[in-house]
């Protein structure tokens, strides 16, 4: 068991998926940091920097289960380098005469800014892949249940009515925001970084922006054209988003979290086999899943806001703000893949009671005509007014909406039925349809992968 929670043995589901561990895990770490080290000599060698052999045999020993890591470890303790205790430990593995071409005019955050572009690209397309698949089983909810009226709610008492495809289609279309920000970001945030010393890349004179942009095509990334040593907002705008995501999976959490009470009773998660809600209270289903998705989305808001405060760098280099990046982005990242994760199942699973929705449209009674029955008065007697008027009459108690005002001689009892049983959903299905239309053109122009 490791020393934080989301790195147990029995509750690191809770905090992180296995393909994000895969990224994150120590040795698949240092593995990425040594294919820097080799790229970035096979980019010098192909510049005349540095020999042809050194590059073959550099990026031949650069493999993490050929290094002595607690050696590495040991040597990182006692230089008190970010990666001066990898370099020894690479050093000892290979050929005397390679060994002078490791790591030349490269600095740690040459080395660990590549790494981000290349944690955002990995994590990126898995944020792409589910989120897609989010969005598809939103798409089929609002579809299925275009229709089905439902007491919309503000404040958190019933207000007018609405339909669960729209509330669906509301969350269908946050979500292909999201992922309209991922592919506009994508170009600025999959880069890699060299720049040397101050970011000027003077160690390699008038081949400094040639060597970068072959180095980061060796990896597979974007050449960022600048340096971006102290220049944070690469990093802090793919943790923001990514807890944007968190937070729209929480919105949705938080709906079924509270549609899910027993005296509401409109939705419900499903019921996992052998899942247990209360050890003392039997009768109880607990709305676990969603009550997580909010737990996730507040700590990834709080990694993210660690990433923003990165921003505000010293100079052309300021430790304070990228090595807490460290910390903050690889969480962020977990977390986000875990609420995917978990809303996929949420949605999935998902029980949609249109019998309970229609149970309460009706027990709410006249007070959910109210707006209808506002608009309609207010073309008789005008608006403040019939607002005023409405206010008066609803608070009268033992009095109805059509009495009040048949009583005040204001509207016929005719009058007040058309008034409210109007079209009081009709726009919010063509709502509905407009989003399945969009999300329909979008999703057959766009890739299912996230390049």
């Amino acid at each position: 068991m490791g020393t934080r929670l989301s790195s147990s043995t029995l509750y690191a589901h809770l905090w992180g998926t296995q393909e994000t561990a895969a990224i994150f895990d120590e040795k698949a770490m240092l593995q990425t940091w040594l294919d820097e080290l080799g790229a970035l000599a096979r980019a010098q060698a192909s510049l005349g920097i540095v020999p042809e052999g050194s590059a073959r045999a550099i990026t031949a020993a650069a493999k993490v289960e050929s290094l002595d890591l607690d050696f590495v470890a040991e040597q990182t303790r006692a230089t008190s380098h970010s990666t001066l205790g990898l370099i020894r430990g690479l050093l000892r593995v290979l050929p005397e005469d390679a060994r002078e071409h490791v790591y030349m005019g490269a600095t740690v955050q040459d080395v660990s800014d590549t790494w981000f572009g290349l944690v955002m690209r990995d994590v990126g397309a898995i944020v792409w892949r589910d989120l897609r698949a989010v969005e598809a089983s939103l798409l089929e909810l609002a579809r299925r249940h275009r229709d089905d009226v439902m007491a919309g709610r503000t404040h958190g008492q019933p207000g007018a009515p609405i339909t669960f495809g729209f509330k669906v289609a509301s969350w269908a279309d946050e979500v292909r925001r999201h992922l309209d920000r991922l592919r506009e970001g994508r170009p600025r945030w999959v880069v890699g970084q060299l720049g040397g010393a101050v970011g000027a890349l003077a160690f390699f004179g008038a081949d400094g922006p040639e060597l970068r942009a072959r180095f980061c095509a060796e990896l597979g990334l974007g050449d960022p054209g600048i340096s971006w040593l102290t220049a944070r907002d690469r990093v802090a705008e793919f943790g923001t988003v990514l807890a944007m995501v968190c937070g729209t999976l929480s919105r949705i959490g938080t709906e079924v979290y509270e549609l899910a009470r027993p005296e509401i009773g409109e939705l419900a998660e499903a019921a996992p086999s052998g899942a247990v809600s209360s050890i003392t209270m039997p009768h109880k289903r607990n709305p676990e899943g969603s009550e997580h998705l909010d737990t996730l989305a507040r700590l990834a808001r709080s990694s993210s806001a660690v990433l923003v405060e990165g921003m505000v760098g010293g100079h052309e280099r300021d430790g304070r703000s990228w090595k807490a990046e460290w910390i903050a982005l690889p969480e962020v990242c977990q977390l986000t893949a875990t609420a995917l994760r978990l809303g996929r199942g949420l949605l999935d699973g998902l029980e949609v009671h249109t019998g309970a929705m229609a149970a309460n449209v009706a027990r709410y009674g006249g007070g959910l005509e109210s707006e209808r029955v506002l608009a309609g008065l207010s073309a008789e007697i005008g608006k403040h007014r019939a607002q005023q008027v409405l206010h008066e009459v609803l608070r009268e108690e033992g009095t109805g909406l059509s009495e009040g005002l048949v009583a005040r001689g204001l509207a016929t009892a005719e009058q007040v039925h058309a008034w409210g049983h109007g079209p009081a959903v009709d726009a919010a299905a063509r709502m509905v349809d407009a989003v399945l239309e969009r999300a329909a053109a979008a999703r057959a122009a766009e890739p299912e992968e996230w390049v």
